[in-house]
Order: structure tokens, then C-alpha cells, then sequence
């Protein structure tokens, strides 16, 4: 071996690789202070733990089983090939050279590593070439098809070969000068059957690939990690520091806007507007992700035709953060300051790039919207979080998306104009669709549902939401559930003409400054009701994840509780008793609040098989934390679609090809949409759409009760 040499490859490429990261971390820093990290106390373990689950145990790789499967096998055979390589890299000064002394040939641990490297060696060829077929052969659309995937493909199946090689060709040499013969060595699988290949090979040819394979192997994974910085692999190195980095604030949480007034007054960023808004977090992001498209491939708009694609929105901020970096790695970051009118952040930097240069004129920070992100693009959005179920390495978009809404209306007003009706109806009758406020109740005429003012005592808040207070339909939803809570002999009351919306709707839509009025409002309400001490009931998942997740930022913590949690556990603990058959196939559609935001998925499916006569089926792939979205989130039940290709149509299709007669939700919003689908098709007739409360009132024998109109 060459000290010389090895020497000259370890330092040349560990100076370049120090000096390309040390870029990377310092536009990292260019980045917005991130408010929803925190490494404190539980926070440090849990971050631990999601890094072990998620990052090293690739927990949702196997969503796409194949694919997955490769990858997971790369990464092991990546993991355990390091100590290989370490091991080759000390025999480049001595050929005897055993990491701590315990790894030779002939050693218990020795030979039982050389077996389970060769194992995985070979597993990182096989997982590699499945990466190939689909980049050559099938041709998978949703990953970013481009020769640097094949290129670093090659790179990692030639490593293996090459370390393959030099095994054989050692052991073949060894052999000869032993006068022994080549035969299968089970402590050292691959490299052994490699020999016998070897064995008929001059004493040079053999020489040759062995020094070959070493040198390829040794100085390839070194040229492999100076190539990651510039590559979309870069998430070999960021993804592990991602997903230890990832917020752990609830997943229904938008981060808040402190001080919303003062900034506007002080023409502070309220949301994203250039790149610099961004916080660290978001840019580390951008740095991992991997082009696989399986945020695309599962987002409502994007397989709906829309402008929207959350893998491309990535590429799009990435490849702006990359053309500005000249521009903000300059010094040595060590302070904090505001942002210059150049976009340049003043206090990041020692020597900031004139204004009058021509390439900062032509590069510098400008608005992501319009100039590098579609305005369609971010009004696309409902807010389903199916990308960030789906990104194995915990990429968020709902935040960047929203945030730069905030920017859009707050700021700029530039935003559809469908939404300017319901934010007008919001601030003047706290409900998007503009109906008196002294309505609200209406929905109850005939339950005797007592209002809390006048039964402090009870022990359920049940919080009705603006849908089931106006909409006819989900007024029907509203009094069943009333009804099984009265049948159950739950104390339980309404806020009525006290109760306004969440402000849900004007949160996604980007208008923070009114959710924060109608949020504040409803806390103030809450608490002097006494919510604090007993549990709120939601029907609206909306409103459930608003109240659970948004308001604690306000000083609202309370015990909320979605209806189907509720009533499930009535059944289950045999207060409600579904005695009565409905017969038919039902195919329950998730709510995107309620499943993918809260993890709620078994109550609706507990409480309809509960039900004599139910024959309860699920859409193929696309059900619980892969359910498609209906088309209303993100204040989307507002606007117009982009197109004619229609999410609710999309969905619903979906769930009529299972033959199911019914089709069970538990959300207003969803409730609309899916009807609106069944019409799309001419179906009414055929198909009910019906909430789990309305078919467990079907199914309760509520005998000769006032309220038994509820189920109608």
C-alpha cells in the first residue's frame, strides 16, 4: 500500500468536503430563528427517539414497499460498510492495520463481520439496482429521473464491486502462496466466490485487481461525500439532523405570529416573502430532500391536475436559496440583525455584497411570489398534510405554504377573491358564510339542549361548529349527536349565540390577524364557561384541531374531544347499544383534521361495526393515513378550483368503486364535498352519504324520546 497516497486522498478530500459543508452551514444560517425547536428536558428524549424510529429505522420508507425495501438495505449496507471503510483507509499506512485489534481474519468478531459485510455489500448492489429499474427501465414519473441519479447509482454499485473485487483477488493470492485451493469460505461469502472467479488469474492480473479494488473502493466513498453537497443526496448527511430537528409541536399547529399588529406597524415579514424568512429549519429542508415525489404522488391537487407540487416547490426554493448563496456566504456568521432593503441580513455578514453589483441586482433575495413560486401554486393547497405523511425524511410544506399566504394577504392583499366574502363574514358574524349570529342555535329547536349559561354544572361543552349551526345537512348531524348524548344521560350543554368560528378557515387561508381575534374571542368564552374543567365536544374536525392544537398558543388548553372518540366510547362501554340493523356496504372516508392531524381512525370504524348489518369496506391504498383529501381544507370549501379535475369528484370515485351503498364521514366539509361528488355522477339515488353519529342513531333504540326526529 501507499501512506503517500492515501494521505494525499484523505486530506485533499476532507479539506474540499470541510469547505463545501462549511458553505452549506453557513447559508443554513442565513435562515430565520426556528421558534418550535427546543432540545429541553422530555423534548431531547423524544427527539432522540423520533431520530432512531424515523431516521435510522426509516419507519415510513416501506410506504412504497419495494422502493422502500431497496433503500432501507442501501442504508444498512451503508451503515455497516463504514467500519469497511475506516478499515481500508488505516491498511492504505499498514496492510496489518485492525480497527481496535479485534476485526482480523480468524477472530470470532473478525470473520463475523466479514460475513454480515459481504451480506450487505451485496444487499446495497441488489437494493441499487431495483433504483436503477426504475430510473431506466420503468421509468417511475414520480422521482426526479435526471443522470446524477444513475451516475451516484453507479458510483455505490462500483464501491461494492470494487471491495467485492479485492476480497476475491486477496484471497485468490493468499490461496496460492498457500498451495491451497480456492473453495467457498462461509466467513467470507461474496469475497470467496469472487476467488474462485479469480482463481485461474496470473499472480499481476490478481495484483492489479487487488490494488484495484481497494483504491476504487477507498477513495469512491470519499469522492461520493464530496459530491453530496451538490447533490439532491445531500440528504445522506442532513437527513439524520432533520428529523432530530423536526418541530414537535402538535401536527395541526401553524406556527404564530407574536406581536402581528407591531409588526405590520414596523413593516415587518409576518409570513414568508423572501428566501430570508425562511427559518433554518425550512432551509435545512430544502437541503433534504431526496426528489423521490412521494409528497407529489399523494397530493389531492397535483394528481388533480392543479399547479401545485410539493416536491417541485421544494426544488423551486432550493435552487433560489442556491443562485443567492454567493451573496450571504461572505464572513462568518456571529450576530443578529434585521434585514437590509437589499435582502441582504445586516449583522450576518462582515462584508455584504454592494446593492450596485449587477449580479446581486440580478440574483438577489426577491419575492417567492410571483417571481420563483406561482401565486396558483400556494392557492392550490387544501392543507391534507399527505405530503408530510408521506416525506420519509420529515420535510413540512403546510407551513411554508401557509406562511407565504400570510405574506400574499396580510401584506400584499393579493389573494383569491372568492375569499374575500368569508373573511368579511367572519369578522362581521363570526361564521364564513355570513348568517346571523342570533341563528346559531336554531339547529336545536325542539332538543331541549340547555345553553351553558344556564347549566354551569355540566360536564360536556358540546362546541357545534358554523357548519352543523347554518348548513341543513349538517344541522342533521348536529341533532343526532344531541340525541345519543341525551340517551346516554350526558350532562352536557351549548355556548349557542356565544359560540363563533374557530377561525380556522382564515388561519389556512394565510389571514392570521383574524384568527387571532376570533381565536382570542373564543378562549375568553371558553374559559369563563369553565372549559378548562370539563371536556369540549366537537362534531367539526376542524374545529376540533383548531381548539386542540391552535388555541393552547392563545392560553386555551382543554380537553377536546372529536364526537366519534366520544360516542365510541358510549358503545364501547355499552351506554349506547346499536340494536337496530342497517344493513348495506358502507366505505368510510377519513377527514384529513381528524386522521392524518390527530391520528383518529379507528372510533368512526369501531362505532360503525358496532352497528348490526354493517358491512364496513375501505378504498385500496387510498384509506386512514392514506386517505385522499375531499378538496375543503386549507380554506379550499371557499374557492374555485383551478381546473376541471375536481378533488371531491376524485375522491368520491374512489369510494363508489368499492360497491359501497353508503359512504360514512365524520366532518361537515367532507360531508359537502362527498355529496357533491355523488351528484357529480348522478348517483343521490343510489348512494346515501351519511356521519357515523347519524348511523348509530339509526341503529339505537331510542324507544318513544321527544327527540327521536334526530336521526331523520
Amino acid at each position: 500500500m501507499n501512506p503517500i497516497a492515501m494521505t494525499m486522498v484523505l486530506v485533499l478530500s476532507a479539506g474540499f468536503f470541510a469547505w463545501s459543508a462549511n458553505r452549506r452551514w453557513q447559508l443554513l444560517r442565513v435562515g430565520a430563528p426556528e421558534p418550535r425547536f427546543s432540545i429541553y428536558g422530555s423534548e431531547l428524549i423524544k427527539r432522540i427517539e423520533d431520530t432512531f424510529v424515523y431516521a435510522f429505522g426509516q419507519k415510513k420508507m416501506p410506504y412504497y414497499f419495494v422502493a422502500g425495501i431497496a433503500h432501507m438495505m442501501i442504508f444498512a449496507g451503508f451503515g455497516v460498510l463504514l467500519l469497511r471503510s475506516v478499515m481500508l483507509w488505516g491498511r492504505g499506512f499498514d496492510p496489518t492495520f485492525d480497527v481496535w485489534g479485534i476485526f482480523g481474519a480468524g477472530t470470532l468478531i473478525g470473520d463475523g463481520y466479514n460475513v454480515i459485510k459481504d451480506i450487505f455489500g451485496a444487499l446495497v448492489v441488489v437494493g441499487a439496482l431495483v433504483f436503477v429499474y426504475y430510473r431506466v427501465i420503468k421509468k417511475d414519473q414520480r422521482m426526479t429521473l435526471s443522470g446524477e441519479g444513475l451516475l451516484i447509482l453507479g458510483i455505490i454499485i462500483s464501491m461494492m464491486v470494487a471491495d467485492m473485487t479485492y476480497d476475491g483477488a486477496s484471497e485468490a493470492m493468499h490461496a496460492r502462496i498457500a498451495g491451497e485451493a480456492v473453495h467457498f469460505n462461509k466467513a467470507s461469502p461474496v469475497g470467496s466466490i469472487f476467488a474462485m472467479a479469480f482463481q485461474g488469474m496470473s499472480n499481476g492480473t490478481l495484483n492489479v485487481l487487488a490494488h484495484t479494488g481497494f483504491w476504487w473502493h477507498s477513495s469512491f466513498v470519499l469522492i461520493f461525500l464530496n459530491i453530496l453537497p451538490f447533490s439532491k443526496h445531500f440528504h445522506i448527511i442532513t437527513s439524520i439532523p432533520n428529523v432530530f430537528a423536526r418541530p414537535h409541536t402538535p401536527r395541526g399547529q401553524l406556527p404564530m405570529v407574536e406581536d402581528i399588529e407591531g409588526k405590520v406597524e414596523r413593516e415587518e415579514p409576518i409570513g414568508i416573502a423572501k428566501i430570508t424568512d425562511l427559518s433554518w429549519k425550512h432551509i435545512l429542508d430544502l437541503y433534504t430532500c431526496t426528489e423521490c415525489g412521494r409528497c407529489s404522488d399523494n397530493c389531492p391537487a397535483y394528481i388533480t391536475g392543479k399547479k401545485l407540487s410539493p416536491k417541485h416547490l421544494t426544488l423551486a426554493l432550493r435552487d433560489h436559496l442556491y443562485d443567492t448563496e454567493a451573496h450571504y456566504i461572505t464572513g462568518s456568521p456571529n450576530t443578529k440583525g434585521h434585514v437590509h432593503e437589499a435582502g441582504v441580513k445586516e449583522g450576518l455578514h462582515t462584508n455584504p455584497p454592494p446593492p450596485e453589483d449587477a449580479y446581486f441586482r440580478e440574483h438577489a433575495p426577491v419575492e417567492l411570489v410571483p417571481n420563483i413560486i406561482h401565486p396558483d401554486v400556494i392557492w392550490a393547497c387544501t392543507s391534507c398534510r399527505a405530503c408530510e405523511e408521506q416525506c420519509p425524511v420529515m420535510i413540512s410544506y403546510v407551513d411554508k405554504i401557509v406562511g407565504m399566504r400570510r405574506e400574499q394577504v396580510m401584506i400584499k392583499n393579493e389573494f383569491p377573491a372568492e375569499l374575500m366574502k368569508p373573511f368579511n363574514a367572519l369578522e362581521t358574524n363570526g361564521n364564513p358564510w355570513n348568517y346571523s349570529k342570533v341563528d346559531r342555535a336554531n339547529w336545536s329547536d325542539g332538543l331541549n339542549v340547555p345553553l351553558v349559561g344556564d347549566a354551569p354544572d355540566v360536564d360536556v361543552i358540546y362546541w357545534v361548529g358554523c357548519a352543523a349551526s347554518y348548513d341543513d345537512r349538517a344541522k342533521k348531524v348536529a341533532r343526532a349527536t344531541a340525541k345519543l348524548l341525551k340517551h346516554a344521560n350526558i350532562k352536557f350543554a351549548i355556548l349557542g349565540t356565544d359560540e363563533t368560528c374557530t377561525g380556522d378557515p382564515a388561519r389556512r387561508a394565510g389571514n392570521e390577524y383574524l384568527f387571532q381575534i376570533l381565536a382570542q374571542q373564543n378562549v375568553e368564552t371558553l374559559n369563563s364557561a369553565g372549559a378548562d374543567k370539563k371536556v369540549v365536544l366537537t362534531t367539526c374536525p376542524h374545529c376540533f384541531n383548531a381548539i386542540l392544537n391552535d388555541y393552547p398558543q392563545f392560553g386555551g388548553k382543554y380537553d377536546v374531544v372529536h364526537h366519534t372518540d366520544f360516542l365510541n366510547g358510549l358503545v364501547a362501554r355499552g351506554v349506547l347499544k346499536p340494536e337496530k340493523p342497517v344493513e348495506g356496504r358502507v366505505a368510510f372516508h377519513d377527514s384529513c383534521y381528524l386522521g392524518r392531524y390527530n391520528d383518529v381512525y379507528q372510533s368512526p370504524r369501531s362505532i360503525l361495526q358496532a352497528i348490526p348489518g354493517v358491512e364496513l369496506v375501505e378504498v385500496p391504498y387510498w384509506n386512514k393515513n392514506k386517505g385522499l383529501c375531499c378538496g375543503a381544507g386549507g380554506a379550499q370549501m371557499f374557492m374555485e378550483e383551478q381546473n376541471e379535475n375536481r378533488v371531491n369528484v376524485k375522491r368520491t370515485l374512489q369510494l363508489i368503486d368499492t360497491g359501497a351503498k353508503t359512504i360514512s364521514s365524520a366532518c361537515p366539509f367532507c360531508m359537502t364535498m362527498l355529496t357533491d361528488g355523488i351528484k357529480s355522477q348522478d348517483k343521490e339515488d343510489q348512494i346515501a352519504q351519511m356521519d357515523v353519529a347519524e348511523m348509530l342513531a339509526l341503529s339505537v333504540n331510542f324507544g318513544d324520546e321527544a327527540v327521536a326526529d334526530a336521526a331523520e
